[in-house]
């Protein structure tokens, strides 16, 4: 099996929208989905991640399956904290070297960090690995430890559209990487196309393997600006 874990287009938050930018990247990884095709697309409850899997539903005759443990408000609930000023960011989009030198932080126990401090990110981190669980199971993979057993081989393209901050929680969870380590070193962008093996070996087992991570050739195909988070040209 190939999931397709895809973040939505350019957004507007209120209401919750794609802008006339995101709209071109929706349209533009429809394009590039269609060219092999898409089995089944699944997609947050959240407005924009439905709107960025509409164009490839079009195309491709599907309807979007919708999954609402992938809604990024669950995320945010979870994984948010105030500042003095009473406003809310991530916990963990902050600079990577807060993250990187705080030894509680690299530890088991990532989740004692006063780096989260006020936020549900244990509970949170968990009731995504066990939702994920259970969407992986309805697949044919069925979780044991660092490894998925394969009940039912699927040979399916599975597309799944949601979030930043969802995304970088949950492909923590799928390769078994540290959750801090990850959300320092990594990032996906608007549109941003990640691909992983859930390959059918004859042993019966499987573990995802990362083939692309925040792609974005579907937007350099269309000639669409090249910016990353509408922050920086690359």
């Amino acid at each position: 099996m190939l999931l397709f874990i895809i973040r939505h287009g350019d957004p507007i938050y209120n209401p919750d929208t794609l802008t006339p930018k995101g709209k071109l990247q929706a349209a533009a990884m429809g394009k590039r989905l269609a060219v092999h095709g898409i089995d089944r697309v699944f997609a947050s409850p959240n407005g924009r991640a439905r709107e960025t899997a509409q164009p490839t539903c079009d195309l491709l005759g599907l309807t979007a399956e919708i999954e609402p443990w992938t809604s990024e408000d669950l995320t945010w609930r979870d994984f948010s904290r105030e500042d003095d000023k009473g406003r809310r960011y991530w916990s963990f989009m902050i600079p990577a070297h807060y993250l990187l030198s705080d030894p509680v932080a690299l530890s088991d126990h990532w989740y004692e960090s006063h780096l989260f401090d006020d936020t549900n990110a244990k509970a949170g981190y968990e009731r995504v690995v066990n939702e994920s669980n259970a969407f992986l199971a309805k697949l044919g993979y069925v979780r044991e430890g660092n490894l998925y057993r394969i009940e039912k081989e699927n040979n399916d393209r599975v597309a799944l559209f949601c979030h930043q901050g969802f995304a970088l929680t949950e492909l923590s969870n799928l390769l078994g990487i540290h959750p801090v380590h990850f959300w320092a070193s990594f990032d996906i962008s608007h549109s941003g196309l990640t691909i992983l093996n859930f390959a059918n070996d004859p042993s019966g087992y499987t573990a995802p393997r990362c083939l692309t991570l925040s792609d974005l050739g579907h937007i350099y195909k269309d000639g669409l600006p090249m910016v990353y988070n509408n922050r920086l040209q690359i």
